[in-house]
């Protein structure tokens, strides 16, 4: 077995030593399909930890067991006991609050855990807690990389989990029943989640590694433009890889970027930016949307920047809307901006992308930026959107290059120019590597 540098730093000698007899003693190197990390606080949850590794080793899969909670050692044998490692090195120590505790902890095991992948030591990782737990074990989670699969068994599950689960690739599963002992109802949801974790630790398809790849986000209003620019890109050799410009997505989208996954990136809904300002239905964006993406070349349209998306039916017309433009969806309604509101979107995308560093170019669809506004659309309105364009171009570093197409968003032509341009940036950007 391998044993990263983070181990002989974290883990005290023995815990190194008997890790490695362990497994050589049985004549057996680790592969990077052989191990599941069973994480998890095995100081006030040792005896469901313990099971669920069984509940693994039972299925054939080998199990690294890692110890992160805050209060004391391990109550069983762990692989890994990261609670004494760090108290021996000074780096947890006694009279810390909690809250103190519990985040260098997450800090500290995130760097270890990720070692492991890094390694290939460790084809998953699983888990289960209560609140405490949860935050803990997928604040961990959430620092390991796409593909990596990641199940947490919560007592928590059944809540809003938009802030635990965050842009990661993380499977959450209620417990139902809380975790204290092995009974009835918890002994079968811990099976279900090694069942879980070892069905996606055996999976085998790979993607293709030879085409170059595309980010491209989009939402309801601008579907047909994001179908045609997709089966454009295609048809040219790209693999397209589309974000549901949700809040969610657009920062999933942007923190791939960051891991080299795209070779471009076509923002075609950038309306997730006026949903945050709205608090609307597409609100929560990271608060460096836009700003932080790596050296690759980046096309910005102002898809769905004409209105904000919020949760209300033609029956429930908030007060305050009822004298706004207003396409009625489903339930959800959109709201035509007005100009303090479309002022306030010009600046702020101007501002965040003249932070980009280089190789950002804006098209923009003058005919119409949503399903909703074009000529016959309830939210049609030229001179908010001339407004916007205006303020834009005023803030706009004279770096950035801003072109005009007199098409509407949704157009078959628009869509032929926006690939025309994506694949020029691109192929510029490979000329000049």
């Amino acid at each position: 077995m391998l044993i990263p540098a983070v181990f002989l730093s974290l883990c005290p000698s023995h815990q190194v030593w008997s890790t490695m007899q362990k497994y050589s003693k049985k004549g057996i190197r680790m592969d990077k399909k052989s191990s599941i990390a069973v994480l998890g606080t095995f100081d006030t949850k040792g005896e469901e930890h313990s099971f669920l590794k069984d509940c693994i080793e039972q299925r054939g899969l080998r199990t690294l067991t890692i110890h992160v909670g805050t209060k004391r050692p391990a109550s069983c044998t762990v692989g890994f006991d990261l609670f004494t490692s760090l108290k021996e090195k000074g780096i947890l120590q006694d009279g810390q609050d909690r809250d103190e505790m519990i985040q260098t902890m997450m800090e500290e095991a995130g760097k270890f855990v990720k070692e492991l992948v890094d390694q290939g030591e460790i084809s998953g990782i699983v888990s289960a807690g209560g609140g405490s737990g949860t935050h803990l074990c997928t604040g961990i989670m959430r620092m390991l990389p796409l593909g990596i699969p990641k199940v947490m068994l919560s007592t928590v599950a059944s809540r809003d989990m938009s802030h635990v689960v965050g842009t990661k690739d993380i499977t959450m599963m209620h417990s139902v029943a809380d975790i204290l002992g092995i009974n009835s109802i918890l002994g079968r949801m811990l099976d279900k989640a090694a069942a879980a974790i070892c069905g996606m630790a055996q999976s085998t398809w790979t993607p293709d590694k030879n085409r170059q790849r595309i980010a491209l986000s989009f939402f309801g209003f601008i579907t047909q433009a994001a179908e045609q620019i997709k089966e454009l890109l295609e048809n040219k050799g790209y693999e397209v890889v589309t974000f549901h410009a949700n809040g969610t997505g657009g920062t999933a989208m942007e923190e791939l970027a960051l891991e080299g996954f795209f070779d471009g990136i076509l923002d075609l809904a950038t309306h997730e930016l006026v949903d945050d300002l709205m608090e609307g239905y597409c609100s929560g964006i990271w608060p460096r949307r836009f700003e932080n993406i790596p050296d690759v070349p980046r096309l910005i349209v102002p898809g769905g920047l004409d209105c904000a998306v919020l949760e209300f039916d033609r029956y429930t017309v908030p007060e305050q809307y009822k004298d706004r433009k207003i396409f009625f969806y489903d339930f959800r309604s959109a709201i035509r901006l007005n100009k303090k509101e479309t002022s306030i979107i010009a600046q702020q995308l101007s501002e965040k992308l003249n932070r980009a560093k280089k190789d950002v170019t804006v098209l923009i669809p003058m005919k119409g930026w949503s399903v909703a506004d074009s000529i016959d659309g309830p939210l049609y309105d030229p001179e908010m959107n001339a407004l916007f364009i205006k303020i834009f171009k005023e803030n706009l570093s004279n770096t950035i290059i801003v072109k005009e197409e007199n098409f509407h968003i949704n157009d078959l032509s628009f869509a032929k120019s926006a690939v025309d341009i994506m694949v020029q940036m691109i192929a510029e950007k490979k000329r000049k590597a």
